[in-house]
């Protein structure tokens, strides 16, 4: 199967058949002491970073409306290593994205905190998948969007009127899987909330909310990706969704 998806193109997706393989991933396995002295050089620069499990892609594809993949956990230091090596490793990455919709129909994403790797990028509250995102071995991706979106916003999207479908952007950079989540306050009570959970945290992994009211208003620091995700949404496309 490999990778085997269109590219640059947002796609409907009706159900998500990812699973986590327990066996290492060979990019890992051929790589080990390559991934051991970039990591002492990315910490040398970052203290912060922590070598937490994350997963990685070994397969991927999208048939009838339906993502098929296979993942392997491996350690964060394996993923930065991974992140300049990209091209022709036999591996991807995917990451989830909860779309979070306020009742004006602004969007809000988030600013990234400086000590993180990504630090004053935005993008929606998101993190890798992470082998608790798995039931039975099989990825729970609205799972993984709640989970991040809690522990970077304090938001709880449980009572959120989810989109009927998920949908997915891949690129040559990765694969982002994203669902609309609409909540009934507005944008800017929102991002009052979100503010002062931040001011809680010892360590934020955000600097704070941004706010994104139309297909125009494109922060400083937007991940490449957003810009197709935020179009699409002002486009009105699939409105019910």
């Amino acid at each position: 199967m490999s990778f085997d998806l269109p590219r640059n193109v947002i796609l409907p997706v009706d159900a998500i058949d990812v699973r986590l393989d327990p066996a290492p991933h060979p990019f890992a396995l051929s790589n080990a002491e390559a991934i051991a002295e970039n990591w002492r050089q990315e910490t040398a620069a970052n203290p912060a970073l922590f070598d937490g499990t994350v997963v990685l892609l070994s397969e991927l594809a999208y048939r009838d409306n339906r993502l098929f993949g296979r993942c392997h956990a491996v350690k964060f230091s394996t993923f930065m290593l991974w992140r300049k090596r990209r091209e022709n490793s036999g591996a991807e990455h995917a990451y989830a994205h909860a779309m979070l919709v306020a009742g004006d129909n602004a969007l809000v994403a988030i600013r990234m905190g400086p000590h993180t790797v990504n630090a004053g990028r935005v993008y929606f509250a998101a993190g890798s998948f992470e082998p608790i995102d798995f039931r039975d071995g099989l990825v729970d991706a609205d799972f993984n969007m709640m989970r991040e979106v809690s522990e970077e916003t304090g938001l709880d999207l449980s009572t959120a009127e989810r989109g009927r479908r998920w949908y997915a952007l891949s690129r040559e950079t990765g694969t982002v899987i994203f669902r609309r989540y609409r909540v009934a306050e507005p944008a800017d009570e929102l991002a009052r909330r979100i503010s002062a959970f931040v001011t809680t945290e010892a360590e934020p992994e955000i600097e704070g909310p941004v706010i994104i009211r139309d297909a125009t208003d494109l922060p400083d620091g937007l991940m490449p990706h957003m810009k197709s995700l935020i179009e699409w949404h002002f486009a009105g496309t699939d409105k019910v969704s």
